[in-house]
């Protein structure tokens, strides 16, 4: 009997999903709640699990396909067993032409794909082994069940000479089109995933909705850089995670939004809604691009619970397991730039937020200090938000805030 695979429900408001990659072939065993394939929706990638264990006898859409939530996307056959080149199906037709019956019958089930197979790998990692012209079959796969991801292909090719056939010789992702402009110059074309369309579609629509306009300020990191040299082994000892800088951030944060709670609000309508709780946005990097889970109550937590969040969430973005509960709401966005390197920057707010606060790398500069110029490791803080809610005064004074909390991290512990 066979079992439908439909696409499940998969959140508020979101309708319909693109067929990312499929996880099994036709002819392949599953077994019950294991994933089939990957859907792409709006925000994060959600697997499909299987309703029964038995053979998947039917992929009913293709990679690349929009589906909608209820849709079949496959069929299983409950209780059969998995196919073989050596063992052939055998078909339940009532009449069958001689000529048919006299071919040789072929094999039900396709070759089970290897972890280097390009064949198994999403569009944009292997788009990245085409750019890089680099073996899939040699590089170890660091995603879920080993397969590869993205940052697995950059890193190898990093270390791994080209070979000299060139890339276009491999196969090619169904999304992209090449086109020979002439010898040595190329072009391809390639879908836009749905989060990419979104993402899009939502920073244009908050830069013709909301008024924003971008306030900047610099920080002297030299306080929190010697606390966290000088605690950064017991801290991790104690609670089993790395001290980095954004819970110094997160916490000064909401120290800021409280004293300032226009910029923890929000516009809806012609209403203005205030928060008395703090949701921060932290923007984390997936295979597929940047993703925004949220920090829950964050003005509640340490620093070390806020750490913990945080790695828990980069670790679960790569790996693609970030839920859609998890993405959603934010009452306050923060971005880090600055570990790609980004000096400056003018941040989009993420609507209906009405501010961000966008961070840069950390390098020495000559400042003034007691009448003297000396070298201090000196960050750039961008305050980007909507000036429709939020009037220029209050934008410094958040910004100011939050330098004197992270230059004196004292303040931290005695709420001042």
């Amino acid at each position: 009997m066979a079992t439908d695979v439909k696409v499940p429900t998969l959140g508020e408001s979101i309708t319909e999903a693109t067929l990312g990659q499929w996880l099994k072939k036709p002819g392949e065993a599953v077994k019950a709640d294991e994933p089939i394939a990957s859907l792409e929706t709006d925000k994060v990638s959600v697997e499909v699990p299987a309703p029964a264990a038995g053979v998947l006898s039917e992929q009913v859409v293709s990679e690349g396909e929009t589906v909608q939530v209820g849709a079949i996307i496959a069929r299983i056959e409950a209780g059969a067993t998995a196919v073989t080149s050596a063992t052939p199906a055998v078909e339940d037709r009532t009449s069958v032409g001689k000529a048919e019956a006299a071919a040789p019958p072929e094999p039900a089930a396709a070759p089970i794909e290897t972890e280097g197979d390009p064949k198994a790998l999403s569009p944009s990692v292997r788009r990245a082994v085409l750019e890089h012209g680099v073996d899939p079959t040699k590089i170890k796969g660091t995603g879920k069940d080993g397969r590869l991801t993205k940052d697995d292909v950059l890193a190898a090719a990093r270390t791994t000479p080209k070979p000299a056939a060139p890339a276009a010789e491999a196969p090619m992702p169904p999304a992209v089109a090449p086109a020979v402009i002439s010898e040595g110059r190329k072009e391809e074309r390639v879908r836009m995933t749905r989060l990419r369309q979104t993402v899009a579609s939502r920073l244009k629509e908050a830069q013709n909705s909301a008024a924003i306009l971008t306030t900047f300020n610099d920080v002297d990191m030299t306080a929190v850089i010697e606390a966290r040299n000088k605690y950064k082994d017991l801290f991790e000892k104690k609670h089993g995670v790395r001290l980095g800088f954004m819970g110094f951030f997160v916490k000064a944060a909401c120290m800021a939004l409280r004293d300032i709670p226009a910029v923890n609000a929000s516009i809806e309508g012609d209403e203005i809604v205030y928060h008395d709780y703090v949701d921060v946005s932290v923007a984390v990097s997936a295979p597929n691009g940047l993703v925004v889970p949220v920090i829950r109550d964050a003005q509640t937590l340490s620093v070390a619970e806020i750490e913990k969040t945080i790695g828990d969430f980069g670790a679960r973005a790569k790996a693609g397991t970030l839920k859609l509960d998890e993405m959603k709401g934010g009452t306050f966005t923060i971005s880090n730039g600055g570990v790609f390197g980004s000096l400056m920057s003018t941040p989009i707010i993420n609507p209906p937020q009405s501010g961000v606060l966008g961070l840069h790398r950390i390098e020495e500069r000559p400042v003034v200090r007691d009448g003297q110029i000396v070298a201090r490791p000196m960050m750039y803080l961008a305050l980007s938000y909507d000036h429709r809610l939020i009037d220029g005064r209050e934008a410094v004074t958040f910004l100011v805030a939050l330098k004197n909390a992270i230059e004196d991290p004292t303040r931290l512990l005695i709420d001042l």
